[in-house]
């Protein structure tokens, strides 16, 4: 059976987060970015001849906790501070959240692989659900501006 390939670029996200172990370097302090990343869709072409819908993000009835996923992704990641859950200052981010200085993101660890791996994990469930299985997503490109990338590539079993 042929299998094909699209890709959609999801941007348009303000994001801030730091490294807390990267003491050495100054990515230990909050920086931001205009964050955006990119997804492989792989798979049978649909009755339309498509792979996957590049508007379906925002038209599914499906959903990635509780949200469309167009609605995580600006969740997650549009004018957000994301930090790792055993960073040693979150109390002091969890007070700034509560007093709605910031829009807090408590993620497992920070770093655009791991931030690829998050979306790949969130939205690989959703794609199978939505496309019945047609459907898989092959990596995930994740960019913290033009220059810097890492892609998340899930092993094949």
């Amino acid at each position: 059976m042929s299998s094909y390939i699209s890709t959609k670029i999801f941007d348009g996200f303000s994001t801030v987060f730091r490294q807390w172990r990267a003491v050495d370097t100054h990515c230990s302090y909050l920086h931001g970015y205009d964050v955006y990343f990119k997804v492989w869709f792989e798979g049978a072409l649909d009755e339309k001849n498509w792979v996957w819908d590049f508007g379906g993000m925002k038209r599914t009835k499906h959903t990635i906790d509780g949200m469309n996923p167009k609605e995580w992704m600006e969740y997650m990641f549009d004018h957000t501070v994301i930090i790792a859950a055993d960073d040693p200052e979150i109390e002091s981010f969890k007070a700034l959240n509560s007093k709605k200085v910031i829009q807090l993101r408590i993620v497992e660890t920070v770093g655009a692989e791991r931030f690829a791996e998050l979306i790949y994990n969130k939205l690989q469930p959703f794609i199978q659900t939505a496309t019945e299985g047609r459907v898989r997503i092959k990596q995930i490109e994740f960019f913290e501006h033009s220059k810097n990338s890492a892609i998340y590539i899930p092993s094949q079993s």
